[in-house]
């Protein structure tokens, strides 16, 4: 018997890149708090059906089917959007779950299972990048003085009152320099 034709839209079937078994990774999330509730797997077949029905539909690997999430449990993911990620090899569906998400009564997968692992104080390390520019900005200015103390051919030596000299000390270009003329 021939398979059934593809019921995936063709558009969204060429976008998707799937492992060797024909899956991919779909991410449920929550949709009003950005909440990230578990990771289950999908092939065409399970993302049509989310797409099409409103309800998260997955394909189990250790059972080998299809699954609703919420038919056994009654703790459901009502699809509110469903994007593909920038590869084509995730999907994010965002959903209103009704209950618990994890099969052992957790909120999500992810609940009391945090890693240790290293933080960065994100202001930290803006504020060390910034330091970084201002360090970087004041080796330049010191070039430039140093190049300007240089002198120039046929440049006679500069005067307290020429307006060609310039107190690169001075970073305020808003003040006039003493004794320029304008």
């Amino acid at each position: 018997m021939p398979a059934p034709p593809p019921r995936l839209d063709p558009a969204i079937a060429g976008r998707l890149k799937r492992d060797a078994a024909g899956l991919f990774p779909a991410v449920a999330q929550q949709y009003d708090t950005g909440e990230v509730l578990m990771v289950g797997w999908m092939d065409d077949e399970a993302l049509h059906r989310t797409l099409t029905t409103g309800r998260a539909t997955y394909w189990s690997r250790g059972r080998r089917e299809y699954w609703v999430k919420g038919d056994t449990s009654g703790h459901l993911q009502l699809v509110r959007s469903v994007s593909l990620d920038c590869d084509g090899d995730t999907v994010l569906v965002q959903v209103d779950q009704v209950g618990p998400a994890c099969h052992t009564g957790s909120r999500s997968c992810f609940d009391g299972r945090r890693l240790p692992a290293v933080i960065i104080d994100h202001v930290r390390a803006g504020i060390d990048h910034v330091q970084a520019g201002i360090d970087h900005a004041r080796a330049g200015i010191g070039h430039v003085q140093a190049s300007m103390d240089e002198p120039r051919a046929g440049a006679g030596p500069a005067r307290d009152g020429d307006a060609r000299r310039v107190d690169a000390r001075r970073v305020d270009a808003a003040e006039p320099v003493r004794g320029a003329r304008s």
